[in-house]
């Protein structure tokens, strides 16, 4: 749950503005994005070792972009 102090003369916009902040910050919705499917934990690590590759390729200069 999140909580927002605003004082009494804030306006709501500076209150709206924070509780996004806050809420993104707090990155609720990519946790219910990633809940809603499930991915196989050995899918995932594939990903993880095919993005290692890619920036260790990057970092190398063997690919163009």
């Amino acid at each position: 749950m999140l909580i927002i102090d605003s004082k009494d003369c804030e306006n709501i916009d500076k209150a709206l503005k924070k509780y996004k902040k806050k809420f993104e910050k707090s990155k609720t919705l990519l946790q219910l994005r990633e809940r809603q499917t499930f991915t196989k934990p050995s899918i995932v690590r594939r990903g993880q070792v095919l993005k290692a590759i890619y920036k260790q390729q990057l970092a190398s200069g063997k690919l163009d972009d």
